[in-house]
């Protein structure tokens, strides 16, 4: 450590911990299959504190805030992208890792597409705090124990100072679920780079859906409406969020994956996923998704609890294509409190914070 830095104190996780430093250069970005599927953050970018209760089948997940900082946000979860990206990075190229990490705020604004200005380190250190103070309760690699166990997306985060107050750098440490879930390397999938330039929270939560669920599978997926609206935890109004999705068909903002609107049989509304190459290009160079195929949710059409199966779940089905089981939520799922309406929608559909 640099002389004048600041020691972690004695009773800190970084002090029995191993540092990992961040990669040099560009690192393929991650993300983890869990927080893809289900409803760990918040969609918008006003303060949310109303909690998520998620239920579906054998899975719980439950997200808590607190009044000052409020529940983590989709925009937020990008640091755990970029961490997750560098693990397995590190990890294809035969090195150790930690959940302890040592980084720049300039290496980690840059891989995720902000700025680098003073306002976006700020920004930064505002989406740490929640990271820190969102509390998670869950079924997911937790077993019968789950609600005597809790953890928060980062156990500790601190600025690295000199004695003169230069900021040379952050550290944190990640919880021990997001990090083993990293290592599971069944549990990570490669997502497109441009996702990091969607701008609405809305968008960015369906990217992950698509790349999740459809992949490269040439018929796709489609979901019911309904059931991606409970799958979202969003706090809009089942009518604005159906509005908001047909706007999404309407502007294709997804890298590599085609929407369309469907109807079922009983002329409920479907959104149809499937992926395409190279489905718009821009200066931006947004690309295709480049993912594999990957497998339909485990719980059968009309069951009450996820299980193993090669059938997708009411509310989402395959649309041909390869098929390989996995577990998944079922469609029943519960989100509370009761859905607010446009205020929250709207915020869903705006810039990065």
């Amino acid at each position: 450590m640099a002389p004048g830095r600041l020691q972690p104190q004695a009773n800190s996780e970084r002090a029995r911990l191993d540092p990992f430093d961040a990669l040099a250069g560009d690192v393929p970005p991650r993300d983890q299959r869990d927080l893809m599927e289900r409803p760990f953050f918040s969609l918008a970018k006003a303060k949310r504190i109303a909690p998520i209760h998620y239920a579906a089948g054998d899975t719980q997940v439950q997200v808590n805030g607190v009044p000052e900082h409020g529940i983590a946000t989709i925009w937020d979860a990008d640091v755990l992208i970029w961490a997750a990206s560098h693990l397995v990075e590190a990890l294809d190229r035969g090195l150790p890792t930690s959940r302890f990490f040592r980084f720049t705020p300039y290496q980690l604004l840059g891989a995720i597409g902000r700025g680098r200005g003073q306002r976006d380190y700020l920004l930064l250190k505002g989406a740490l705090a929640r990271l820190r103070s969102t509390v998670i309760h869950t079924t997911i690699r937790h077993g019968a124990h789950w609600r005597r166990q809790q953890f928060s997306w980062i156990s500790e985060w601190e600025e690295l100072t000199t004695w003169s107050g230069r900021v040379e750098g952050m550290e944190f440490v990640l919880p021990d679920w997001f990090y083993q879930g990293v290592l599971d390397r069944r549990l990570v999938l490669n997502v497109d780079p441009a996702y990091f330039r969607l701008t609405g929270g809305l968008e960015r939560w369906l990217y992950r859906v698509a790349r999740k669920h459809a992949g490269r599978q040439p018929g796709g997926w489609r979901f019911e409406l309904r059931h991606l609206h409970a799958k979202s935890a969003s706090l809009a109004r089942f009518s604005d969020f159906a509005l908001d999705i047909r706007r999404l068909v309407a502007r294709q903002p997804l890298p590599g994956y085609a929407l369309a609107l469907r109807q079922d049989a009983a002329h409920a509304p479907l959104l149809h996923i499937r992926p395409v190459d190279n489905l718009w290009t821009s200066a931006a160079g947004h690309g295709t998704s480049g993912a594999s195929d990957i497998g339909t949710s485990g719980a059968p059409g009309t069951g009450l609890r996820a299980h193993e199966s090669s059938d997708p779940p009411a509310g989402s089905m395959r649309c041909g294509g390869r098929n390989f089981s996995n577990q998944e939520s079922n469609p029943q799922g519960v989100v509370e409190p009761a859905h607010r309406g446009g205020r929250d929608r709207d915020r869903e559909r705006g810039a990065a914070p």
